[in-house]
């Protein structure tokens, strides 16, 4: 079984998140939020088309050459466990690990090169779930890829609800990927943080997106302002 002991600095590139995400034109022309977006490269490339996206993750506290540094630490040991769990992924629009690696390194290559100037701009931010310093409403569309749920095992359920919770605060909408854990299992937390949601009055629903690489994980959960 696919198994991270941590959260691990792993990007992905802007057509991922499109696809993860279901972003349409509409969706890039408001304030974004990218939630835990470490060494993706969905910020930069999304800066590039003129869109209004912020990120935070505390790993934006090092340097460039320290995350590079981290990147490289972690990169055999996601693609050894990759390689060791293969039967847990769909093998059509990447279809090797190689290739995997391959796209990998070249949304976080995006990324690093981004970094800098993106840091000197205020796209990128040491914060970290689940408090953040913005005000009600600050944006108009929250993405979080491949952190809540997926390290269920890790981030335990009142880190789930207090996160979610200060996502919907601080954003109109909330988009969350994927709604597996690691190994491939439904999150234990899933149930319960939709039902936490509901009773807190927002409109909750689980859609299908164009993006399967973990087996299975085609879903995003999907949180808006109840305004009725």
């Amino acid at each position: 079984m696919f198994y991270l002991d941590q959260v691990v600095p792993w990007g992905r590139s802007f057509d991922e998140y499109a696809a993860m995400f279901s972003l349409a034109d509409a969706d890039m022309t408001g304030r974004i939020l990218g939630c835990g977006d470490g060494p993706a490269g969905f910020n930069a490339e999304a800066t590039r088309i003129g869109a209004k996206v912020m990120s935070f993750d505390p790993i934006y506290r090092c340097s460039k050459a320290d995350i590079e540094a981290r990147i490289a630490a972690t990169y055999e040991k996601v693609i050894t466990q990759t390689r060791q769990n293969q039967h847990e992924f769909v093998w059509e629009a990447i279809t090797s690990v190689e290739e995997l690696g391959r796209v990998r390194m070249a949304a976080m290559r995006t990324f690093l090169d981004d970094y800098p100037v993106g840091l000197i701009e205020g796209r990128y931010l040491n914060l970290e779930l689940p408090s953040l310093p913005f005000p009600d409403g600050d944006f108009d569309l929250a993405l979080c890829s491949h952190l809540l749920f997926l390290y269920s095992q890790q981030l335990d359920e009142g880190f789930h609800y207090a996160s979610l919770l200060e996502l919907c605060r601080v954003a109109k909408e909330v988009r969350v990927f994927p709604l597996l854990a690691l190994g491939g299992a439904l999150s234990p937390h899933l149930q319960g943080s939709v039902e936490m949601l509901r009773a807190a009055g927002y409109q909750v629903s689980i859609e299908r997106v164009r993006y399967e690489f973990q087996r299975g994980a085609c879903e995003m959960l999907r949180i808006q302002r109840d305004d009725g």
